[in-house]
């Protein structure tokens, strides 16, 4: 299968500024990926950006990422209002945990940055010696008003009824073509990936490299990912996010959002979080259909995807947390291996259990809710208890668990 067909398969495709599809297989372009570091983890919504990146690399395509320490001082223009401007520590606290991410999600080793097969940049090391005359000269005197005021966010933010927009984030899209045109000269880079909502943003660099050098310039984007039964989009503006760091989504929660992943939502996830083949893809559909109870697919899509962003052993560990707690005699006829109880204890609420304790007082410590919370759950019968050797597993809902130690 070639990159266009991949990625015509898999989805992984909205506005481009090619010919065709078929040109990504005529020429192996150098590419960048950018991400403002807006916030201390990236998301599922960006997750599925950089499994769009593997998927040019696993084609022999050169890879630069770009964490936006100057852009990410401004903050991307949303559709409903500005952003609050995030502080500079935090800004620079930020862009370490999200290069790091990156690094993870895309499998990069020393090695592949030594040849020059992978880098991270970061805008700042450039903005930070940008002269403002110098900008207004060379990239604002070739964007017009009205190109500008076209964008759909600008338009949304000025129009009847909108909260107006700053210069600062008005500006943020010539900073992003500036950006483009900054490694086109210096690392040769002519295609740029991205999200459809930074479609309009990525084709200024697309603009400026054609006004500037005579060049010719690509962007490629994919769709915004949409949960096929809510309606909402991935992201953190939508207050659902999931989030690639376990200090903020455990791993097992992480897991857990993928192995409940609803039979609408099966095959986009499968075919834009994982790296299986057609073949594979298509006989777990086929199983789910068949014995949906099985949930054969979810469970693979978890494994997977939770492997590429934690690593093999916590999706294992994942894999099997998840079976204990849902049947845990089963598994484990006698004692729960020391690794596992280690990786429970880090991923779920764990109280030590006092002999005064009720249950209710066990949901307080776990959840960190009022007494009165506690007892209404108690009393109207949602949470289970199983025992367990010395543990006690409650459970609450579909997928919160609370271990407690030292059950005698």
């Amino acid at each position: 299968m070639t990159l266009s067909e991949e990625l015509l398969w898999r989805g992984f495709y909205a506005g481009n500024t090619f010919d065709k599809p078929e040109d990504l297989d005529q020429k192996t372009h150098r590419f960048y990926f950018g991400a403002d570091p807006s916030a201390d983890s990236l998301q599922v919504g960006n997750l599925a950006a950089l499994m769009m990146c593997r998927c040019f690399v696993k084609h022999g395509y050169h890879a630069t990422l770009l964490v936006g320490g100057a852009t990410g001082q401004i903050g991307d223009p949303k559709e409903t209002g500005e952003r609050d401007l995030k502080p500079l520590d935090e800004v620079v606290h930020n862009k370490e945990i999200i290069a790091s991410q990156f690094k993870q999600v895309l499998d990069i080793d020393d090695a592949a940055t030594e040849n020059g097969e992978f880098a991270i940049v970061d805008n700042f090391d450039w903005f930070k010696d940008v002269r403002f005359l110098d900008f207004l000269r060379t990239v604002g005197k070739n964007f017009s008003m009205t190109q500008l005021l076209d964008r759909e966010f600008v338009k949304s933010r000025i129009g009847e009824g909108g909260s107006g927009i700053s210069y600062a984030e008005f500006s943020y899209s010539l900073m992003q073509g500036y950006d483009f045109w900054h490694l086109f000269k210096t690392r040769q880079i002519d295609l740029q990936l991205c999200g459809a909502d930074q479609f309009g943003n990525c084709v200024s660099g697309v603009h400026l490299i054609d006004r500037l050098e005579g060049k010719r310039a690509y962007v490629w984007s994919l769709p915004l990912v949409v949960d096929k039964v809510s309606g909402r989009k991935f992201g953190k503006s939508e207050g659902n996010a999931v989030w690639l760091s376990p200090s903020k989504t455990t791993i097992f929660d992480f897991y857990q959002f993928w192995r409940g992943a609803s039979d609408e939502n099966l095959e986009q996830f499968l075919k834009f979080y994982t790296e299986l083949d057609r073949e594979t893809i298509d006989d777990l559909l086929s199983q789910n259909a068949k014995n949906p109870s099985e949930r054969l697919a979810g469970k693979k899509l978890s494994y997977e995807i939770t492997k590429i962003v934690h690593g093999i052993e916590n999706a294992s560990l994942a894999e099997q947390a998840t079976d204990f707690l849902l049947d845990a005699p089963k598994y484990f006829s006698s004692a729960l291996p020391v690794e596992l109880r280690v990786w429970l204890k880090e991923n779920l609420p764990t109280v030590i259990y006092d002999t005064n304790m009720t249950t209710a007082d066990i949901l307080v410590l776990a959840l960190g809710i009022s007494n009165r919370e506690a007892r209404e759950l108690v009393k109207a019968g949602a949470i289970t208890e199983r025992k367990f050797n010395d543990l006690l597993i409650l459970k609450k809902g579909k997928n919160t668990f609370i271990l407690v130690e030292n059950v005698k």
